[in-house]
């Protein structure tokens, strides 16, 4: 019995291609306050110290074939104008309907630094050399590498994508792991991840669901005050499992508009379209459509 292969179109040319970065055509321009944010000095200061570690992806001009759109890595291309680089290695792809024209921004939540750096360590780069990638102070490396001791995995579970400050952790920590868990599905269940938002969560808590030794001191608070809110936090709670219940329609609802959104910005000539015309009404989609666990 002979077997025939069925031929797969590739997305990508079999090589990686050396592009100078003035053949390269933006889809559209970074924000200068982009440029100023925390997120794009460490991704340049990362550049500087280790180099591009994922390839920018490209696709070939349709009229020019020696010139090239970018369809992912913008941050990076713009970062290595600005350094003076003239070349850069890239993934070229086969069209640009392979590919969405960056409709995720990715910024990365703490837990995935955090993972990163311990994979990192245990690889052998010092925390000197990450420090300076990151563009932050050692101490910042190590209280990353560390963020997690003392929280219970099913609260690291529902923060493992969210943005939360490091110094919340600090205030996680002082609960015991079921107090834990019920706070990360408060924050979750309020879009509030502050640090503030969390030291009101450990100033609500019972004194049996703290940590020994761990009871809250909050200024100008009496104790009255504090009972009030303990009780107040429990009836928020009640609240909250009240809402579950009709979560499940609400989930549904939400993943037939997500995908809708998916299926739209999937669509390259339709990303391309409302970039160049509707930049806020993309920026709202992608928003809607990168809500977690939506689809």
């Amino acid at each position: 019995m002979t077997r025939h292969s069925v031929p797969v179109s590739r997305a990508f040319e079999e090589a990686t291609l050396r592009i100078g970065v003035g053949d390269i055509l933006p889809l559209r321009e970074v924000p200068a306050s982009v440029k100023k944010s925390i997120k794009y000095g460490q991704i340049a200061a990362s550049i500087r110290e280790v180099g591009i570690i994922e390839p920018p992806v490209v696709v070939r001009d349709r009229e020019e074939p020696d010139r090239y759109h970018i369809l992912d890595g913008h941050l990076r291309l713009e970062i290595l104008r600005d350094q003076g680089t003239t070349e850069v290695v890239c993934l070229v792809a086969t069209e640009d309907e392979a590919f969405t024209y960056n409709k995720r921004v990715s910024r990365i939540a703490i837990i995935q630094e955090h993972k990163m750096i311990l994979n990192a360590i245990r690889k052998g780069v010092p925390e000197e050399r990450l420090a300076r990638a990151l563009n932050v102070n050692i101490s910042s490396i190590r209280a990353k590498r560390n963020l997690l001791i003392g929280m219970c995995p099913e609260a690291v579970e529902l923060l493992r994508d969210k943005h939360v400050p490091l110094n919340a952790f600090t205030e996680l920590r002082k609960m015991k792991p079921m107090r834990q868990i019920e706070a990360a599905e408060l924050m979750v269940a309020m879009n509030r991840y502050s640090t503030g938002y969390a030291k009101s969560l450990v100033a609500a808590s019972p004194e049996d669901q703290l940590l020994a030794g761990r009871r809250k001191a909050v200024k100008g608070l009496t104790s009255d005050q504090i009972a009030l809110m303990e009780r107040e936090s429990a009836s928020l709670d009640r609240e909250f499992r009240l809402v579950e219940q009709s979560y499940g329609t609400d989930h549904l609802d939400l993943v037939l508009a997500t995908g809708y959104l998916n299926r739209l910005l999937d669509n390259a000539r339709i990303v391309r379209h409302l970039a160049q015309h509707h930049a806020a009404l993309l920026d709202e989609f992608q928003k809607i459509a990168d809500i977690p666990n939506a689809a």
